[in-house]
């Protein structure tokens, strides 16, 4: 692959780039903040939209959600919200006045300030697979997670320019203890990647530990920390109707000092949800406004966004699936539910299938062309997710990164330009009945960027491909995927800041970290 650079220019040639791709495995596109130039697609009808935000404000006031955090349920009591134990119900107007606070778009600012994100807006950001137990890959199988694989997804998410965030875990680590996992994973994080990283809101040691590294990493006073947000977390209710004590802790702590909260429901369909996928996704937006009202009231002002995870069960089995036509339709509609709040909007790339086959690339495309018509912000996810979140596989990252390359050359204005040069008429009348277009002036000009050139796919006919050894696209992930850790080079640190976070992490490793059950 590396020996057509000119044929695969359009795919990505590197040049004039600040920030370091880190190898040159594969000519990619190069790093951009994608902007969506579509309209969403829109199901639902402005009475269709009022209902469904009626049935969820009525959802708060009437039933209400129980706040499984004491600190969160003082808070909502003062703020006049009617109080019984855990459950607090509020009234729309309390909602909607605090909704009203959050900002529709803000930025996050890694170590590496010209990795600045934009969120909100027509903006659209992908994140690298996150939390799954497990990983696979063609040599290994299926395997508990472990630090070294851990490593391993943090090099691929540097690599790939159309990845903008290290989100949660590419894979859990179990082979690190609980204590210090954190430390050791932001580590890896902050010095094996330049790019926005999350926080885990699982106990306060966590969270904070997970700030004051990102505010080593960078340099920052705690003054410059607070000023602009420089890592987010993502919190999921316990559906249906709970939020829990330690991702309420988190998001407070987080909130408190400036820096972003995604507030995500997983809001399954025929469980933890209604059958219908209205009465799922106004369950979903309560559970949602619930959490974005209590982090306005206690931190007004501070970054949020609501996110969807609304998908179905199958309902022989039980088991979540992903990337169903009732999932793109709950995407969608959430997403029209998110512009009515005013504030950015999370989906996800998600897939039921059990291996990078057939199956596990249909889904994923419905899920991430859903983020599309929705007009989503952050797509979670987006590269590497297996059996429904439970496996992260490399070649599967580097086969999600080939749609999300071609998301991006989808939204390009070379691609819907009508400009004279663009309508070609000059050319048409050359060729004019019969003949071709190879050879004409217009198509020589252009050729070399005219269109989309894979990273991955094998766009040769099948003599070709089978006198070159007919290897299956997830082979040619995987040799990609090992290039790429072979010829890895991670981002440049400043060996001041590098010295604060060791000291910290040992320090923080001496202190014990954070407390466990185990």
């Amino acid at each position: 692959m590396a020996d057509e650079p000119a044929r695969r220019k359009r795919a990505g040639g590197r040049a004039g780039m600040k920030v370091r791709a880190g190898t040159a495995v594969i000519d990619q596109m190069p790093w951009r903040i994608p902007v969506n130039p579509d309209a969403p697609t829109e199901p639902l009808d402005a009475e269709g939209v009022q209902r469904v935000h009626k049935t969820a404000m009525r959802i708060l006031r009437d039933i209400g959600i129980e706040f499984l955090n004491p600190e969160a349920v003082e808070h909502l009591r003062k703020a006049g919200c009617i109080v019984n134990g855990t459950n607090v119900r509020m009234d729309e107007d309390f909602v909607m006045e605090m909704v009203a606070r959050a900002p529709e778009t803000f930025t996050i600012t890694p170590r590496n300030p010209e990795r600045e994100l934009i969120m909100g807006g027509k903006h659209m950001l992908f994140v690298n697979v996150s939390s799954p137990p497990n990983a696979w890959d063609m040599e290994r199988g299926k395997r508990s997670g472990d630090f070294e694989t851990f490593r391993e997804f943090m090099k691929l998410t540097q690599y790939f320019n159309c990845i903008h965030i290290a989100g949660g875990y590419p894979v859990e680590p179990v082979d690190i203890h609980a204590s210090v996992r954190h430390l050791d994973c932001l580590y890896e994080k902050l010095t094996l990647t330049d790019k926005v990283v999350h926080a885990y809101s699982l106990g306060a040691e966590r969270v904070e530990d997970v700030m004051e590294m990102v505010r080593l990493a960078g340099g920052l006073t705690e003054e410059e920390f607070q000023a602009k947000p420089r890592l987010y977390t993502n919190i999921n209710s316990v559906s249906p109707l709970k939020h829990d004590y330690p991702m309420l802790d988190g998001a407070m702590r987080m909130a408190k000092r400036g820096q972003p909260v995604v507030v995500t429901p997983f809001t399954l369909a025929g469980a933890m949800a209604p059958v219908t996928m209205s009465g799922a996704v106004a369950l979903s937006i309560a559970e949602a406004l619930a959490a974005v009202a209590l982090l306005q009231y206690i931190a007004p002002g501070c970054p949020v966004a609501i996110g969807t995870f609304t998908s179905n069960v199958d309902m022989k089995s039980g088991a979540p699936a992903f990337g169903t036509p009732e999932y793109m339709r709950a995407t969608q509609m959430t997403g029209q539910l998110v512009r009515f709040y005013g504030v950015p909007m999370r989906a996800s790339g998600v897939c039921a299938a059990n291996v990078p086959d057939g199956q596990a690339m249909w889904e994923t495309s419905n899920s991430l062309w859903s983020a599309v018509q929705s007009r989503t912000n952050m797509v979670y996810h987006a590269a590497g997710w297996l059996e429904g979140g439970l496996i992260a596989s490399p070649e599967k990252f580097i086969m999600d990164c080939e749609v999300l390359q071609m998301i991006q050359r989808y939204f390009e204005e070379a691609t819907f330009a009508t400009r004279d040069e663009d309508l070609a008429f000059d050319a048409i009348k050359e060729v004019g009945a019969g003949g071709h277009y190879f050879g004409v002036q217009h198509t020589q000009d252009r050729y070399q960027e005219a269109f989309y050139a894979p990273i991955v796919s094998d766009w040769r006919n099948y003599e070709a491909w089978q006198a070159d050894g007919s290897v299956w696209t997830v082979e040619r992930a995987h040799r990609i995927y090992k290039q790429i850790l072979a010829e890895f080079e991670a981002p440049e640190m400043n060996g001041d800041h590098l010295e604060e976070l060791q000291r910290f992490v040992a320090k923080r490793k001496q202190e014990g970290g954070a407390p466990t059950d185990f």
